[in-house]
Order: C-alpha cells, then structure tokens, then sequence
C-alpha cells in the first residue's frame, strides 16, 4: 500500500471535499481522484461516498482511516528517529492533562525539565476532558496523557496509577458551610448541585457512590465550563463536587468553601494513560520518564502504589 496514497485519502477525510484537498496537497483534482481509484482497487473496497456537500468514508474508510492516521504516525516518528540518531533526543511530542486535576500543575514543571534536558523535543500539551483525551491516546494522535482512570481495563489503553484525589464539596459563602470539618455523603442530598453530565469521571463517582447509599445527588444544571461553574457560585446559587486541586483554586477564586467528602469518602484515581499495542517514540518514553518524576514530587503519589502499567 503506497504511503503518498494513504496521505492523500487521509486529507480528503480530514476536509471532506476532493477539490479542497487537491489545493491543500497542490495535486490536479482529476490525479487525485485516480490515486483514489487506485487505492480502492487495491483493498478491494469503496472508500469514501461523494454527496451534494463532498465526500464521507464508507464504514471500511473509516476503518483505513484509523489505521492510516497511526501507519503515517509511526512513519513520521521512525524518519524523525532515524534523523536522531546519535544527536540529541528531538521530535514532537504530546501530553494531555485532564484540567481540573492535580495534572494541571505538572505543565509548567514539565515545560522547564522538557526545556532543560531536551531542548529538541517540541513538547505539545493539551489540557482538555478525560474521555477525550484517552480517545486520542488509542487513536495514536496523542503520545501520553494524565487523566481520571486506571481502575477500569480498557481495551487499546494501558494506565500507569499516579495517585488518588479525593471529592470536595464546595458552596459558596452566602451557604451555609458544615460545621464539621468534613461532609457526609448523605448531607449533600440538603444542597442543590452543578456537576458535570454523566459522562464525566466525577460526576459518574458521585452518582456511583450516591447509588451506593441508596439516594442520588439533586442536580439542578448540568456544566462543563469552569468559568460558568465559577460563576454560579460567586451568585451564590448552588454547590457543586470537584477534585481536591480545582476545588482549592474555586476556592482561591471567589468567596466559597470546601469540604472533603467522607463516608464513604470518593477518591478520583489519576494515572498516565499511553496506548497498549502502539510503541512510544524515543523522545516521547523521555517525556514519560520526567513526567513520573515530576508526579513523584505531588502528595498522594506513594500511596497509589505505583508500579507497571495496567493492560
């Protein structure tokens, strides 16, 4: 299977139109499509639909196009490796850290070691939501992450426990605070709650552990944006739950109050999250190493007993 060809299909995916991508790869649109027969004549399949608004793949396109975004990456590290060799570690490299998370303080950190050990690496850090960071792992388009997981197998991921955070309520202080130093799972059901939708990690812990107790959680808006979460507090019009390193910074940010959850306590597992079956790169296996060095330095690593990756 020619490379140069799975290059060309995988640009068409991307913009979903032949003439766009014949522009963007500077190729004659009716060469372009010739190199598309040909590559359907060669795995015996069509590929890609064309519509009124472009094209779209087929389900084998889909399929080729999975494996055609990690065959390039494998390629493209391979040349970049091979240009390396017996110079410094270079290359590009990229590392999710779930926002929200302890994970977040380790940019910076890592940015200066990266910077000081290995100026050429081009390190690439992306800080979005957990599912879809680990989306990106298994597709091949993200070398590591740090995210919310680990105690789950998942098929094509491998998780390396880092530690544990635990579950905070936090209120704003126009709410009543507990008194106590902690808040038991059961007195929440008193505070109306702003949480995340279900799919996120820590809104299916609070409602795994609220299950457990036989109540559920009385979630009245469902958010995902940190400013808006921010927000809502400041007017002072509900609580929500977060993860011990973004409820201090709410905290720090507006007049509110936290308090960590307890009987049963909910801890939300962070581990580094890399592909089972892919093979990081030279430069990326550095950036792993400092990135467990780093963890190391955070409260809670030991006590996650911390060992190989889980499969």
């Amino acid at each position: 299977m020619n490379l140069r060809r799975l290059q060309y299909f995988v640009k068409i995916v991307d913009v979903g139109s032949l003439t766009q991508a014949a522009d963007i790869l500077h190729v004659a649109q009716p060469a372009l499509s010739q190199q598309l027969a040909t590559l359907e004549g060669e795995v015996r399949q069509q590929l890609l639909l064309r519509t009124k608004r472009g094209v779209t793949p087929t389900q084998a396109g889909d399929v080729l196009y999975r494996h055609a975004q990690v065959i390039l990456r494998q390629c493209e590290q391979a040349m970049t490796e091979m240009r390396a060799a017996g110079r410094e570690l270079s290359g590009s490299v990229s590392v999710g850290l779930a926002p929200g998370t302890a994970a977040a303080g380790l940019a910076l950190p890592l940015i200066r070691a990266v910077r000081a050990r290995h100026p050429g690496i081009l390190l690439y850090l992306n800080e979005t939501y957990g599912t879809t960071l680990s989306e990106l792992v298994m597709s091949g388009r993200m070398d590591l992450a740090v995210l919310y997981g680990g105690r789950v197998a998942v098929h094509g991921l491998a998780f390396r426990p880092l530690l544990s955070e635990r579950l905070f309520l936090v209120g704003p202080e126009t709410m009543a605070a507990p008194s106590a130093g902690s808040v038991r799972l059961c007195e929440i059901l008193a505070h109306e709650l702003y949480m995340p939708r279900p799919y996120n990690v820590v809104r299916k812990m609070v409602d795994d552990a609220c299950a457990g107790i036989g109540v559920a959680p009385r979630i009245v808006a469902e958010i995902e944006s940190d400013g808006t979460l921010t927000a809502v507090l400041a007017e002072g019009l509900g609580a929500t739950i977060l993860p011990e390193a973004m409820a201090r910074q709410l905290v720090a940010s507006c007049d509110a109050w936290a308090r960590p959850i307890c009987e049963p306590a909910i801890e939300a597992p962070l581990a580094l999250c890399e592909s089972d079956h892919l093979p990081l790169s030279e430069p990326a296996q550095a950036v792993r190493d400092i990135l467990l060095e780093l963890a190391a330095e955070l409260p809670g690593f030991a006590a996650a007993g911390v060992g190989a990756p889980t499969p």
